[in-house]
């Protein structure tokens, strides 16, 4: 429907809806954010509990090849996050062709992302390549560099399945179907874990490969989700209805979704490289230092991840209403994800700091190093400074949902740009120059997600993302 909703003429009613009735009910309200964004933080928990899982693994094995890991990985995530960027933004071209009633467009929008994927191999083939100069950079000790080298080059066969797997979900979730996206993600993390198990430790069979092990999960259950989605999107009802079976290059809709996707993909690159700098920074404060950073950060997963899933279910309402030319609803939308998000925060933050224990004792369930109590301790002090950022880290996550889901990417793409280089810079000098403790380093992480929500804020109260579009409109603005 385009035009006001007839929902909305239920709030002029005098005294026919308490307050929290009304936000719950309403177009916008949290009963819609949350059809879209439960989903999307159910499969984000899934995710959490994959990577909790491999992190907690790990240790039992060794801190090294938990710490290796875990900083192998944000390296690897970070040569995937540019087309990654391009073949989630699939989500927003998908959102707004239903919004405006196109649904012939989404299946060619979504294979306009698998052939950006494809087209982007040879990063991959580059990244195993260069693997051991990048990660020498950082001048861990060797048998740590060794770790993260076989780990970093063994996940890097999985980036194009998972780069496909993004592509084809969108057709989910961009049309809000986000609980398809739920029971897929919950299946496969599922499977990555069982996978962990029997590779780390081998069981049933399995040789028993280590970190080794618990990079091949990650690659197999990778390419059998993208396999899953390929399989799905190629039924019948979807080639009929979503136009699913026009695998044409669309060179018009591919340029266009480089236009907007390439700035946010370049946005995750940039700021995942910042953090990735500041990770092999911590490493070279020490062994323990770098692997109390590795708990820390994998423990903020779990504030991180269903934030990001709320964001994402706002970003897709945003999408949808502005392709109704509803920008009214999308604002409401993003209000009422905030308030979600900002709920979660702070109730998140109170549990880093009152129950440590809770997040941080699994971890050392399985292993009797000699330095694990002074480890615990030192992690247990940086989930303060997780808990002082993560309110700052949704506030500044919501809106850039938003005006991704808007098609505002460019902005987002040169903050990312002078952010990362601040954060990435900012590390260096301390750690290398001015001989900052862990503690100092991670006050940077405060200030830096504080300045970033600031300058998101002011973006959106400007106001310019109501007009943006992504796509070729067929109804006209009321």
């Amino acid at each position: 429907m385009h035009g006001p909703l007839l929902d909305d003429s239920t709030e002029s009613v005098p005294g026919s809806w308490t307050p929290l009735s009304r936000w719950w009910t309403r177009p916008a309200g949290g009963a819609e954010v949350l059809r879209v964004a439960a989903p999307l933080v159910a499969s984000s928990v899934s995710w959490t509990a994959l990577t909790f899982i491999d992190r907690v693994f790990l240790k039992w094995e060794s801190g090294e090849s938990m710490s290796a890991a875990f900083g192998a990985s944000a390296a690897w995530f970070a040569v995937l996050c540019l087309p990654l960027g391009i073949c989630a933004y699939v989500n927003t071209f998908v959102a707004q062709y239903h919004g405006d009633e196109q649904p012939r467009m989404i299946g060619p929008a979504a294979w306009q992302g698998v052939y950006v994927a494809l087209l982007s191999t040879p990063l991959l083939a580059a990244a195993v390549w260069g693997a051991p100069l990048m990660f020498g950079w950082a001048e861990h000790a060797p048998h740590v560099t060794d770790l993260e080298v076989r780990y970093f080059r063994i996940v890097c066969y999985g980036g194009l399945g998972m780069w496909i797997a993004q592509s084809l979900s969108c057709i989910y979730s961009g049309r809000g179907l986000t609980w398809v996206n739920m029971w897929i993600d919950a299946a496969f993390a599922g499977v990555n874990a069982v996978l962990d198990y029997c590779w780390i430790f081998g069981h049933f069979g399995f040789p028993a490969l280590g970190i080794e092990g618990a990079a091949w999960a990650t690659t197999v259950s990778l390419w059998l989700k993208g396999a899953f989605y390929l399989a799905l999107v190629l039924r019948a009802r979807n080639r009929r209805e979503l136009g699913t079976d026009v695998l044409r290059f669309d060179p018009e809709l591919f340029r266009r979704l480089l236009r907007f996707g390439a700035p946010s993909g370049a946005q995750m690159l940039l700021d995942v490289s910042g953090f990735t700098v500041f990770i092999l920074m911590m490493g070279k404060l020490g062994p323990s230092a770098a692997e109390a950073t590795a708990l820390a950060f994998s423990v903020n997963m779990v504030a991180f991840m269903p934030i990001w899933g709320i964001g994402m279910g706002g970003s897709i309402l945003v999408g949808q209403h502005l392709g109704e030319n509803r920008d009214d609803l999308a604002a409401r939308a993003t209000s009422t994800a905030m308030v979600v998000a900002c709920v979660y925060a702070v109730a998140i933050a109170l549990l880093y700091v009152a129950a440590p224990g809770w997040f941080l004792d699994p971890f050392f369930a399985g292993s009797g190093g000699a330095d694990d109590a002074g480890i615990y301790a030192t992690a247990t002090r940086l989930l303060w400074f997780v808990a002082a950022y993560t309110v700052f880290d949704a506030v500044q996550l919501v809106y850039v949902c938003t005006l991704k889901g808007a098609g505002d990417t460019r902005y987002i793409m040169l903050v990312s740009l002078a952010m990362a280089a601040l954060l990435a810079s900012s590390a260096w000098l301390a750690v290398t120059r001015l001989g900052v403790g862990i503690y100092g380093c991670w006050t940077l992480i405060i200030a830096w997600l504080l300045a970033l929500a600031v300058l998101y804020f002011l973006r959106y109260r400007a106001g310019h993302w109501r007009s943006m579009r992504v796509i070729e409109m067929i109804h006209a603005p009321q």
